[in-house]
């Protein structure tokens, strides 16, 4: 695994090279001359490694490639590389600052001098190598069929019936009053029946009588105190 991103990087390096940008330096409105700002045009581009700096210019023009000091101070006095020519390709190879400038007195006073800041080709990281994904847990499999409870074979007992309500006769229940008509009247069965219902009334008549006989008194009274008052009334209008 390791070995085929390593490859892949090889070869992702190798199609940068092969694509590698090539910058005429001073262009497209320019070149290499004291009249182009290449400062500006050097800020205004990104140089990789694997890119080319092409160098364009005139007999009395020439590039070298000079140190820090030298390019700072507009002194060569020994020059790292010396070209010339009219058209000279300078690879950037490597990252890093280069610094170049033109002999011809004065040129680098003027502006004839540049400066190049390439950058390291950038490379797919290394991927570690896949692990596969833990496996989940196995699930207990459903159930297919469902277990129902035995069918319960006990008969519940007969319910037991309803307790039997038996008339209980007057003498056997003295809370209850039996009612007897006058017409039938009904006789205890302790003592002899009577020769007659004058003289013997019935239970109910028995009861009922007095009350009756007060009624009648009450409505008497009431009677004669209205015909006394009446008569009182009469003989005083009279007069």
């Amino acid at each position: 695994m390791v070995r085929t991103f390593t490859s892949l990087a090889l070869m992702a390096m190798m199609l940068r090279l092969s694509m590698a940008a090539n910058y005429t330096v001073g262009g497209p409105n320019g070149g290499w001359d004291a009249t182009t700002n290449l400062q500006a045009w050097a800020a205004s581009n990104k140089f990789l490694v694997g890119d080319n700096l092409i160098f364009q210019y005139g007999l009395v023009h020439d590039v070298n490639e000079v140190s820090k000091a030298d390019y700072d101070s507009c002194q060569i006095t020994s020059p790292l590389k010396s070209y010339s020519g009219g058209t000279t390709v300078i690879p950037l190879s490597s990252p890093g600052k280069r610094y170049f400038t033109c002999a011809t007195p004065g040129h680098c006073a003027g502006g004839m001098k540049l400066e190049i800041d390439t950058l390291a080709t950038s490379t797919p990281p290394l991927a570690s190598p896949l692990t596969p994904p833990p496996a989940s847990p196995s699930l207990p499999s459903p159930p297919t069929t469902s277990t129902l409870p035995p069918a319960s074979t006990d008969i519940p007992p007969a319910s037991s019936p309803p307790p039997e309500i038996f008339n209980l006769s007057p003498s056997q229940s003295p809370e209850m009053t039996p009612t007897m008509s006058p017409s039938a009247p009904r006789t205890s069965p302790l003592t002899s029946p009577t020769p007659s219902p004058a003289t013997a009334p019935s239970i109910d008549g028995f009861m009922k009588t007095p009350l009756a006989s007060s009624a009648s008194k009450e409505s008497l009274q009431s009677s004669l105190t209205m015909g006394i008052s009446l008569v009182i009334m009469m003989i005083l209008l009279a007069i």
